[in-house]
């Protein structure tokens, strides 16, 4: 299978990750249980494969997708466990999963395709480095020092110690969870750093926020899978 089709799994050891909140200035402990992490973000031609919808404003079959909402990435997921005989680790509400902004749940005993939580996403960015990136920025990351204020192929840059492409720069990355609840509402995680973005957001700590509904050109999404 080409490791660039963006649903190439890799596992990931169990481990523990520290999050923190600017805002709070709080610090909190993770402990995380073997999960698997595609191996690069969710391409267009994967995308486009499964839900029928090229929605990037660049175009590109290795491309990473852009342009599609945390909705849009939790619907994906879905779908493309279904195409996979896998239970769908989703549950919406009353409308189903044409709606946006409408009620979620997450099966965690599912063995289907689902966003990574923000923690799991940072132990895997980190991939046991300790410091604010897996290796020199340039070497494997597109930010705006080097992207030319462009997207690029996914796989273009040096994978860091397990394998992960695109971890740092390129698309940021939609994860599971709420932001700040008590002060941005139903915000969504996202994770990593953009093409367009200075070196300083391209760090494995670094966090954004966005609306659930937002479809911007530097947001994309990698696919996580729980091993029940």
């Amino acid at each position: 299978m080409d490791v660039f089709t963006g649903n190439e799994m890799i596992a990931v050891p169990p481990g523990q990750v520290t999050l923190s909140d600017r805002r709070t200035r709080r610090s909190w402990p993770v402990e995380l249980a073997p999960y698997e992490l595609a191996a690069s973000p969710v391409t267009q031609a994967l995308y486009a494969r499964i839900t029928g919808r090229r929605p990037s404003t660049a175009h590109g079959d290795r491309l990473p997708v852009e342009c599609v909402s945390w909705w849009d990435a939790a619907r994906f997921c879905n779908s493309l466990s279904r195409r996979d005989g896998c239970t769908p680790a989703y549950h919406f509400g009353a409308d189903g999963e044409g709606a946006d902004g409408g009620v979620i749940e997450w099966d965690a005993s599912a063995d289907g395709y689902r966003l990574p939580t923000e923690a799991e996403w940072e132990h895997a960015c980190r991939a046991g480095t300790t410091g604010p990136r897996y290796g020199e920025l340039d070497e494997i990351a597109w930010y705006r020092g080097n992207s030319h204020e462009r997207i690029h192929t996914v796989g273009g840059k040096h994978p860091n110690p397990w394998g992960f492409h695109d971890m740092l720069g390129n698309v940021w990355d939609w994860c599971w969870d709420v932001y700040d609840a008590e002060v941005y509402g139903t915000y969504r995680v996202l994770r990593g750093g953009g093409w367009f973005d200075e070196h300083w957001s391209c760090r494995a700590s670094a966090r954004r926020r966005s609306h659930p509904t937002f479809q911007v050109d530097d947001v994309g999404f990698r696919i996580a899978r729980s091993l029940v």
